[in-house]
């Protein structure tokens, strides 16, 4: 990489750190044109520059912090031995990373996070289609092996997700009653059981 793409490269983390220390203080409101390019110390120009606007400094910022996700959950399944422990290892990792990153977990899980999500679903797709097919090289061969029941694809990731993201959305919201550390203890046997042959 030459001096100048490193420095582009530098310029970039620089806006989309700030964009999120802004995110986590303000919400969607608080990321405007003059708060991140003062939180950032870089100029409008190079804002416009790598991202074009901030509908898509926002998006580039919530796709890097879901690209962390998903890669984070594919390893987690590589050392798996069972579908059991698979999940297991899924749901915990989830749940720590969300534990770690709140910051970037309030923007996953937000209503700006589920407004890209439908408005660019086949790019986000795309994008992340690597990730997301080592789950699904993951589930196959056990959906073929009979270890899980033979449900589609989509359905056998909502069922291992969906529970997960719930729990993740209530806690972020504030509610006391959700403790993440009984969910990773809880969740992963009755997602087994809802995947079970």
């Amino acid at each position: 990489m030459s001096p100048k793409q490193q420095r582009g490269e530098q310029t970039a983390d620089l806006l989309l750190d700030a964009a999120l220390r802004l995110y986590a203080a303000e919400g969607e409101r608080g990321i405007t044109v003059s708060a991140v390019t003062r939180e950032s110390g870089v100029s409008l120009g190079s804002l416009y520059h790598h991202f074009g606007s901030v509908d898509g400094l926002v998006a580039a910022l919530t796709y890097r912090w879901l690209s962390r996700l998903l890669t984070e959950l594919a390893t987690s399944l590589q050392s798996a031995r069972t579908v059991r422990t698979g999940i297991r290892d899924l749901v915990r990792t989830y749940l720590t990373f969300i534990q770690e990153h709140r910051d970037a977990a309030l923007l996953l899980h937000s209503s700006t996070a589920d407004r890209i999500g439908m408005a660019q679903g086949r790019e986000l797709r795309d994008a992340q289609e690597a990730r997301l097919s080592a789950f699904a090289q993951w589930i196959q061969p056990r959906v073929a092996s009979g270890e899980i029941a033979p449900l589609p694809l989509p359905l056998i990731e909502s069922l291992v997700l969906g529970p997960v993201v719930a729990v993740v959305r209530r806690w972020l919201s504030g509610i006391d009653d959700v403790d993440l550390d009984a969910a990773a203890r809880i969740l992963p046997d009755r997602i087994w059981r809802s995947l079970a042959p």
